[in-house]
């Protein structure tokens, strides 16, 4: 059994009416924990890459020009991948709007780490590398790591994220974890940014609980409090 964690580079997010997948990259981590990769692939969109999504990995048309379709891309992805084996990504909703998987399960190693790791000051994947000591693992590769916002190395720190998440709880808790709304710790938007939910005013968490168009997990948050009150 093995998890494949994935990540794409693109040409847009999921809800712009352009956008396409300019690179995939993926890590494998086997039954025994044991990490193998990084490894990556140029895809061509089939458009020409914007300034604003270039800006962030750098990949140029150019770079794009004689490289795989995205269909293929995909199908390389799923080359391997056997009947109980997992799909993970951090933020995996945005991986899911590129790439449906097949029946594999999933784990989002951002969702969970938000569950396990509540008191990191950030959940990103390099904000976790470092609040984590992911640099100090004797077999993490450093230089593998680097840059971040490629595909490739993006998924060896996921990968190294997943497994502490796996060693935090396990992989089956981790699959439940993915889909499971998170009771927010500290609120980050608003007026009451920096401050802890449970110290809200009432009247503010009936707002976000019952009429906002806030995410789930605020809403939920808001509500596990108002209830626990």
């Amino acid at each position: 059994m093995k998890v494949r964690v994935i990540d794409f580079e693109t040409t847009g997010l999921p809800e712009d009416q352009t956008k396409g997948i300019c690179e995939i990259g993926w890590t494998d981590v086997t039954d025994d924990w044991q990490v193998h990769g990084p490894y990556s692939i140029l895809v061509n969109p089939g458009h020409s890459i914007p300034p604003v999504t270039r800006a962030i990995h750098h990949i140029s048309d150019a770079d794009v020009a004689g490289a795989i379709s995205p269909d293929v891309g995909c199908a390389k992805l799923m080359a391997g991948m056997e009947p109980g084996d997992v799909f993970a990504a951090h933020n995996a909703k945005f991986e899911r709007a590129f790439f449906g998987g097949g029946q594999h399960d999933w784990i989002c190693t951002l969702q969970c780490a938000r569950h396990l790791f509540p008191d990191a000051p950030g959940h990103s994947n390099q904000v976790l590398r470092y609040h984590l000591g992911i640099d100090e693992e004797d077999d993490f590769d450093s230089e593998a790591s680097m840059p971040p916002h490629r595909a490739g190395p993006d998924t060896l720190v996921t990968a190294f994220i997943l497994r502490r998440l796996i060693f935090a709880s396990s992989l089956a808790k981790l699959v439940e974890l993915t889909t499971a709304p998170v009771v927010l710790q500290t609120i980050t938007f608003g007026k009451h940014r920096g401050t802890k939910w449970a110290d809200l005013p009432r009247d503010y968490l009936q707002w976000i609980a019952f009429k906002s168009e806030l995410g789930a997990d605020e809403k939920h948050t808001a509500r596990h409090i108002l209830g626990a009150n």
